[in-house]
């Protein structure tokens, strides 16, 4: 999501380089985000090769941030239990 989150879209290559996954464990993850509607899908031909784009959609973006502030609220707790 952070990915999606800073860029206007990528496409399923990128994704796979940037997080140095394989092409299943990629896939079943945009799956499980396309099915909560945090990712816009769309398919097209670059040439004669198919192309899958990938974009953060506002469900996402608000999911994403409110994970953010779950973590940073997490880590001030566990700073102020030291």
């Amino acid at each position: 999501m952070s990915a999606l989150v800073v860029n206007d879209s990528l496409d399923f290559n990128a994704l796979k380089e940037l997080l140095g996954v394989t092409d299943g464990n990629l896939a079943s993850h945009l799956k499980a985000l396309e099915k909560v509607e945090y990712i816009d899908v769309q398919k097209q031909f670059v040439g004669r090769k198919p192309n899958t784009q990938y974009a953060v959609t506002k469900t996402g973006k608000k999911a994403f941030s409110a994970h953010l502030d779950t973590l940073e609220a997490l880590l001030k707790t566990r700073k102020q239990a030291h």
